[in-house]
């Protein structure tokens, strides 16, 4: 089953239309670029199968908890790399639809390590 990814409003459309328009263009800084092809990458793999075993996928009870009952999901942008890249997504709002709320590092204290993480709101579509 394929799923439509879309993006949550504000924060992860914006960063989406920056990072698209940045690569597009050549004004993309080395980082931007990489982002950009790692999150796209991630997108790409969750529109095909969510628990692909590179994303390594599993919900994190604390962000569930925070955002309203709604499972809330981290997914693998990179492993073994200092502050590696994490993408935070759940399913929804519509049936076969999987929407990015966030990208960040990952979360290193051990106490609210994930009170810090910006999650956007359901929202627009990728295209």
């Amino acid at each position: 089953m394929a799923y439509r990814i879309r993006l949550g409003v504000p924060e992860m459309a914006a960063l989406w239309d920056r990072l698209k328009s940045g690569n597009a263009d050549g004004t993309a800084r080395r980082e931007e670029q990489k982002l950009y092809r790692k999150l796209g990458k991630a997108m790409k793999l969750l529109s095909e199968n969510p628990r692909h075993p590179g994303l390594r996928s599993h919900e994190i009870s604390a962000l569930t908890r925070r955002y309203g009952g709604i499972k809330v999901w981290e997914s693998y942008l990179e492993n073994n790399t200092p502050g590696a890249g994490r993408i935070f997504w759940v399913y929804g709002p519509e049936k076969n639809d999987i929407t990015v709320i966030g990208v960040e590092p990952h979360p290193n204290d051990k106490g609210n390590a994930y009170q810090k993480i910006t999650l956007s709101g359901l929202g627009a579509d990728t295209d």
